[in-house]
């Protein structure tokens, strides 16, 4: 964690003149939870005057890309972690795609910390240890109360300094910061959060939303099995590299998409997971 940060000193000065504090997070994460290998995220914690906001640094990648170039490509976040909401707040709007559709909903998140008196060095700065259970996990977090900011990772908050260090006792999900920034203006995420790159988010709840991924995971190749109706069968179609021509290999390849979404089906909020049924 070293040269994270600049002096606290030099922070300090930073936090008055700044309008958005970047803080960059390094997530390991399991797709499956059997797994004994890790995929890896940098994820990215932008703290305005006004609100907070935590996606995926690929989504803002993306968008640099197409401003500079005048490029109109997307990007799709596979965290499932991209999440905004107003300061000092646990009422959190969450954001994602379904299939070819992009939307957002409001959920109520608190948060509740028990603070141990345990601490332990990182470089400079005096971590000290927190616990408390989210989402159906049990979690571990080293915050830091030099730097005055009650925020961490996706919708954990509400210590008294920011989370340096996070993970979940099962190691599914582990987060640590590698480094900070200060931006003169507050940062605009307008095409690839509150929209998806041309894509508005359109606002639903969260039984909308169990009710699109469950038609989602039903027949995840709707769009191709109503062009083979169709057709007079002489239709071809390409799946993941495999060129498909009628219904029963649609059908194939159909169950064995299904197989996949079961498989990685190992979100944060455990205690939300869909149990998708076998067909």
């Amino acid at each position: 964690m070293k040269g994270i940060f600049t002096l606290i000193a030099l922070l300090t000065i930073a936090l008055v003149q700044s309008q958005t504090h970047r803080f960059i997070y390094e997530l390991q994460y399991k797709m499956d939870s059997t797994e004994t290998t890790y995929d890896k995220l940098n994820m990215i914690l932008d703290i305005t005057p006004k609100e907070v906001k935590f996606y995926g640094r690929n989504l803002m990648t993306t968008d640099s890309l197409n401003k500079k170039f005048g490029m109109n490509t997307s990007h799709t976040d596979m965290s499932g972690q991209v999440v905004k909401r107003k300061i000092n707040s646990f009422e959190n709007e969450n954001f994602i795609n379904i299939k070819n559709g992009y939307y957002s909903f409001k959920t109520t998140d608190k948060v509740n910390w028990t603070i141990s008196s345990e601490t332990k060095k990182a470089d400079s700065y005096t971590l000290q240890k927190a616990t408390t259970q989210f989402g159906g996990r049990n979690w571990t977090a080293w915050f830091c109360k030099d730097i005055p900011f009650n925020e961490g990772p996706f919708k954990l908050r509400g210590l008294p300094g920011l989370i340096f260090e996070l993970s979940d006792t099962q190691q599914n999900f582990i987060y640590h910061l590698i480094k900070s920034q200060e931006l003169p203006e507050v940062y605009l995420t307008d095409d690839f959060i509150e929209s998806n790159f041309g894509n508005k988010a359109i606002p639903i709840n969260e039984k909308q939303k169990h009710k699109l991924v469950m038609e989602f995971y039903n027949d995840p190749f709707a769009f191709e099995r109503n062009n083979f109706s169709k057709s007079n069968n002489d239709l071809k179609i390409n799946i993941n590299g495999k060129e498909i021509h009628n219904v029963d290999e649609l059908n194939t390849q159909t169950k064995s998409m299904q197989e996949v979404i079961r498989k990685y089906n190992n979100p944060l909020e455990i205690d939300k997971a869909i149990h998708y049924p076998i067909y």
